[in-house]
Formats: C-alpha cells, sequence, structure tokens
C-alpha cells in the first residue's frame, strides 16, 4: 500500500491509501474539494469509499462531494445523523463490525472525542496482508491491537506546551480544556504504544499536530525512542510506502 497525506491539521484531514490501481481508499474529508482533485489529477478511479471518523468539519465537510462523484461514504449512524446525510452513497458502519470495501477488511471500533459516533479504523489489505491503524481526534483507546504494521496516530499536543500556553493566554480556558477532554496528548500516545504489540511494525505515523501545542522534533523523537519503531510526521505532501515485505 501507499499513504498519500492530503491535510493533517484543525483546518482539514484527507489521507489516501493506494494498494493498486483499483484499490483506493479515503480516510476522512476534510480538505477542499477541488484541492483533493488537483492532488489526484482528477482522477478518481479506484477509489472504493471514504473512510469518515466523526462530524467535525476537518474531517466531513466535503464527504457531500465525493458522493457526488460516485463514492460510498462510511461512518457512524451518529455522524450521519448529525449533518443529516442521507442517501444510497452514505454508508451506515457500526464500532467493532467489520466489514469490507473491495480487497480492504475494516474493523471500526469506538474512539473517545466530542462527537456524536467517533470511529477508529483498522483496515488490513487482504492480497498482500498490511495492517494499517488510524486514529484521530480521541484522548484515549481502549483497544488492544496485535500485528500492527503500520500505524497512523493523531498526536495532537504536548501536555506541558499546552499548559504553558493557557497560562500565558495563548489558548483560553475553554480551548484548553476541551483539549485536555477530547484529543490524543503526546503522552497518552505514548502509553497507547506501550500496551500494543508492535513487533511487526514498520512506521508510526504521526498526524493532526496541533500548530499551537505540539513540537514535532519533541514528538518523533519521544516516540521514537520508546518504540524503536522509525517515526514520521504527516505533512500535506507526504507520500508513503506501506510495504509489508521486505521487512
Amino acid at each position: 500500500m501507499k499513504l498519500k497525506v492530503l491535510g493533517s491539521s484543525s483546518s482539514g484531514n484527507c489521507y489516501l491509501i493506494e494498494a493498486a490501481e483499483h484499490d483506493k481508499l479515503v480516510l476522512d474529508a476534510g480538505i477542499n474539494f477541488k484541492d483533493v482533485q488537483k492532488e489526484l489529477n482528477f482522477n478518481f478511479r479506484g477509489i472504493q469509499g471514504v473512510l469518515v471518523t466523526h462530524e467535525h468539519m476537518d474531517h466531513l465537510k466535503y464527504a457531500p462531494n465525493f458522493a457526488l462523484n460516485g463514492i460510498d461514504i462510511y461512518a457512524s449512524q451518529g455522524t450521519f445523523n448529525r449533518l443529516n446525510l442521507k442517501g444510497h452513497r452514505f454508508k451506515v458502519i457500526k464500532a467493532l463490525k467489520q466489514f469490507s470495501i473491495g480487497n480492504f477488511i475494516i474493523l471500526p471500533f469506538d474512539t473517545q472525542h466530542d462527537a456524536a459516533e467517533p470511529l477508529g479504523f483498522l483496515i488490513q489489505y487482504k492480497p498482500t496482508g498490511e495492517k494499517l491503524l488510524y486514529a484521530t481526534d480521541t484522548y484515549y483507546i481502549k483497544y488492544k491491537f496485535s500485528k500492527l504494521n503500520y500505524l497512523l496516530l493523531e498526536c495532537n499536543y504536548n501536555k506541558e506546551i499546552a499548559k504553558e500556553n493557557a497560562v500565558d493566554g495563548i489558548i483560553n480556558k475553554t480551548r484548553y480544556t476541551r483539549l485536555l477532554e477530547s484529543h490524543f496528548s503526546l503522552e497518552n500516545v505514548l502509553k497507547f504504544l506501550q500496551s500494543n504489540d508492535l513487533t511487526y511494525t514498520k512506521n508510526i505515523i504521526l498526524c493532526h499536530l496541533s500548530n499551537d501545542n505540539s513540537n514535532e522534533e519533541l514528538m518523533r523523537n519521544a516516540v521514537y525512542k520508546q518504540t524503536g519503531v522509525s517515526t514520521t510526521i504527516a505533512r500535506p505532501g507526504l507520500n508513503m510506502e506501506l510495504k509489508l515485505y521486505p521487512f
């Protein structure tokens, strides 16, 4: 598989997974659709679906544009209800109910965020076996996973940086409180990684970093130091091979 980062911030999140010419998935649809069209050279062939984590605009805003172009949108009922999205292109999925889209096997799981029914996704490509975990906009993940090859994982803020910003007035009290109760901190990311088996993991891609409350180098180094696994920051324009072999 290949990962292409189209957007990874509070301004908009969107990722393309490409395993073959006719085996592609989009993860979240929060960046301007015109920009997506340009990035994909106006070629939507092979995109079999869009997986949406939750209803916030930086993840869902342009999902209807994909639907209008004949691409199915997969999300929870709670997500669709919040924005009254209905129609044959909007496919309801449920946490812990596995399903398939083409050659992709997908297991949604519930996440912890201030949204109606947010989800994360465990994605496996059947022909070659790669397993990718995608989780964003959650302050905690209660599940453990085995034999993960790649993780596309939110690492939104560092607690000390956020606390200093709150004291200095860079972020207000309301925003600071919401941050603690809705997003994945570096500290909780490290706890999650420590509790999971990373024996087969080849790369950890940190996404959705806060503009104000994060430090790329600090976060990347902390994750690598603890895990010993190659760690990458998801920036727009990043193209990465997600190969299982050679290991």
